[in-house]
């Protein structure tokens, strides 16, 4: 599958992998929150727009265009701009995605980083045949002044195969309809339950191994291997194409 990202004439792209760290994650009582292993793989599904200077951005709570004021950092010009009023900031991407036929894109806000006073919006885009740039999209949740740094990530795309979701079939059944499943999560919720009952005593097994790892090590209750298990997330970066690239 081919991603290219046409940069614009005179404008450049900061555009990276996502990577698995996060700064709160970091800060975490020996980094506990990457143990998490859907939250770690989460982070580095797919690829980050960065912010290619540092704004605080002010909004008074109306609607206007000019409820929103934008102070970028001295000698500099802001990567976002007041364009639809409402409390929302946008920001425009200096380039145009193209991907292959039945793959678009998912412009959505940076995984797994939250930010206070103001959520990113999600919008889909059909890249394997729009000539159309697109902005990624902020909207205050309440009256006040947040800052994006240089360097901070402020759109995730995500590719995604169009037809993949129509195709599924979505179905329901009590967990007794399956006896192995059921048997198997019967034990996980009573060894989870007498792991977290042990934990707090310093001399237990819980207290020594310190977190249950069967998930992460892809293995089930009955100690057999997942087959594609991973644990980690290598994407590539994008690099300058060739003439000869075929788009």
């Amino acid at each position: 599958m081919k991603v290219t990202a046409h940069v614009l004439d005179s404008h450049t792209l900061d555009i990276r992998p996502a990577p698995r760290e996060r700064e709160w994650m970091d800060r975490t009582d020996q980094r506990y929150a990457y143990r998490c292993l859907p939250l770690d793989m989460a982070n580095a599904h797919g690829w980050e727009l960065l912010c290619q200077s540092g704004f605080q951005a002010e909004w008074d709570g109306t609607d206007a265009l000019e409820a929103i004021r934008v102070i970028p950092d001295p000698g500099t010009h802001a990567p976002a701009m007041s364009h639809f009023g409402y409390g929302v900031l946008t920001f425009h991407v200096p380039c145009l995605f193209r991907t292959e036929a039945g793959i678009e894109l998912m412009a959505m806000a940076p995984i797994n980083r939250p930010k206070d006073g103001i959520a990113a919006l999600t919008g889909l885009v059909e890249t394997d045949w729009s000539p159309y740039t697109f902005t990624m999209n902020w909207k205050f949740t309440r009256p006040g002044r947040v800052r994006f740094e240089a360097g901070e990530p402020f759109c995730h795309l995500l590719p995604l195969q169009r037809a993949l979701l129509e195709q599924v079939q979505a179905r329901w059944r009590p967990i007794s309809e399956t006896p192995d499943l059921a048997e198997q999560h019967q034990r996980w919720t009573a060894s989870r339950g007498h792991f977290l009952a042990e934990l707090p005593d310093p001399e237990s097994a819980a207290a020594r191994e310190q977190w249950q790892r069967g998930y992460f090590r892809g293995v089930d209750l009955h100690g057999c291997p997942a087959r594609e298990h991973r644990v980690k997330l290598r994407l590539p970066a994008f690099t300058r194409a060739s003439a000869t690239d075929d788009d």
